[in-house]
């Protein structure tokens, strides 16, 4: 006898009860409706986005520590870990340079603030003010200091993600240096940790739709859809500036490494809805460290170079501020020179590298370049508190895949990526499996890395575990 067929809606149960990202985007429609709808039930329901980001992040400091020291101890070479670093600090340079000058290119073009006319004096700058709590951004030098910790327990307490890679690092250059008989009992005891680590965040990544309805009904019933038609000359170059960088970015990936960054977006969809459905790239960032390293890129590579990439490369936050600034700037009729706006390039160079984890960091930036040109007034910052919100989506997208191609292309170049690999999960060959659903030793399937890579990975942490060197002295990769 034929097999009977489901049913649609049988069909459709199954889908939901099986597929994070059906559930996900359910609860991104329905959020939107509440908001629209109900808008008090909407700011009601805030918490649930808010407390799912909380525990997702007590989980990333610790994650990222066990990551970043077994990556560096299986690696067996502290030059090379060095060398990604460094490597890793140029690409974000190069990216967020381009997304700068790319923005005030397509401000030029389109003026999105022209004929406005505002008078500066009418707008409250005590507005500003208030969304940043008063605060500033950290010098050059205070930037570089904030990132040495003066306290171990600090570091993960304040969950302050470069001086947890600066622990990192130096605990992974210890277990180098002690090497294999001195500590012997330590890198099983990290990787087990990291499995843990994954498990919980496992079961909280169960709660996500719960995450998504919450912020998408506040955001919408706090801020209406009115600021859509207000702004919407700003929201639409801001939006198509950053689709045109990321096909710049698709083209540079496929360039460099012979991926497709549409691949990986349809490999990540279920992180990138999550992602814009809570407006925050750091709720994604244990699951996107897992999916990268499924895909071929090894564990030092995306231990440094993926938290790194959240406090060096702020693409979508560039794109926002160079757009920003022109909009303010024409808004209230000032022309900036040639000059002026490579001003604002180099000092949002600057600024833009030390804006996370600051309340109202985008203000404190704009701001910032407002005084350095010395031609716009202070006040008209004020001009973007109502569309800011409304850009989330566009800067943690942009951010996000940004540090994600940082990943591929860094570990490309050092030699750390599998290729074949890479290109089978891309191509949905090889299944995702969540680190903590995967068989405890289950061994990678075969591929062809490229040359200079540290071969084969596998598919859990556990199933690549490799002893320390035996002597103090660097050892050469495996």
């Amino acid at each position: 006898m034929p097999q009977s067929v489901p049913s649609i809606p049988r069909r459709v149960a199954r889908t939901l009860r099986t597929s994070l990202f059906a559930q996900v985007a359910c609860a991104l429609v329905l959020g939107v409706l509440v908001g629209r709808l109900w808008p008090d039930m909407g700011t009601a329901v805030q918490p649930l986005g808010d407390g799912f980001v909380r525990l997702i992040k007590a989980m990333i400091a610790p994650l990222v520590f066990c990551v970043v020291v077994a990556g560096i101890t299986k690696a067996g070479d502290l030059k090379a870990f060095g060398r990604i670093g460094i490597k890793a600090l140029i690409w974000f340079e190069v990216a967020t340079t381009v997304a700068l000058v790319v923005g005030l290119l397509a401000g030029n073009l389109v003026s999105p603030g022209t004929g406005m006319n505002v008078d500066p004096s009418k707008l409250d700058a005590s507005a500003v003010d208030e969304k940043t709590g008063g605060g500033e951004l950290p010098s050059t030098s205070e930037f570089i200091l904030h990132s040495l910790p003066d306290s171990a327990i600090g570091a993960f307490a304040e969950n302050s993600l470069l001086q947890v890679l600066v622990l990192s690092c130096l605990v992974g250059a210890a277990l180098l240096h002690l090497g294999q008989k001195k500590v012997p009992a330590i890198l099983p005891a990290i990787e087990q940790g990291q499995e843990i680590v994954f498990a919980i965040v496992g079961f909280i990544m169960k709660l996500a739709p719960l995450a998504v309805f919450g912020a998408t009904a506040h955001l919408v019933g706090e801020y209406g859809l009115g600021a859509l038609t207000t702004y919407g000359k700003l929201i639409g170059v801001c939006y198509a500036v950053a689709l045109l960088f990321l096909v710049l970015l698709g083209v540079a990936l496929k360039a460099l490494t012979g991926l497709s960054l549409w691949k990986f977006v349809r490999y990540t969809r279920e992180e990138m809805l999550l992602a814009l459905g809570t407006a925050s790239s750091e709720a994604v960032m244990p699951r996107m460290m897992q999916k990268l390293r499924q895909a071929g890129c090894r564990d030092d590579a995306v231990g440094l170079v993926l938290p790194t990439g959240y406090s060096f490369n702020l693409d979508g936050a560039s794109i926002y501020l160079s757009v920003g600034t022109l909009f303010i700037a024409q808004a209230v009729g000032v022309d900036l020179s040639l000059g002026q706006q490579i001003t604002v390039v180099l000092v949002l160079m600057l600024t833009s590298k030390g804006m996370a984890g600051v309340p109202g960091s985008a203000f404190l930036a704009l701001s910032a370049t407002a005084s350095a040109l010395g031609v716009i007034p202070a006040g008209a910052v004020a001009l973007l508190l109502g569309v800011d919100r409304i850009m989330d989506a566009m800067r943690v997208a942009t951010n996000l895949l940004g540090n994600c191609v940082a990943v591929f292309v860094v570990s490309r170049w050092e030699g750390a990526l599998d290729t074949a690999r890479a290109r089978k999960v891309l191509a949905g060959e090889i299944a995702f499996v969540p680190e903590q659903d995967a068989p405890a030793e289950t061994a990678q399937e075969p591929g062809s890395a490229d040359e200079g890579a540290a071969g084969p990975k596998s598919l859990t942490p556990s199933a690549s575990r490799s002893p320390l060197p035996a002597e103090p002295s660097s050892t050469a990769r495996e």
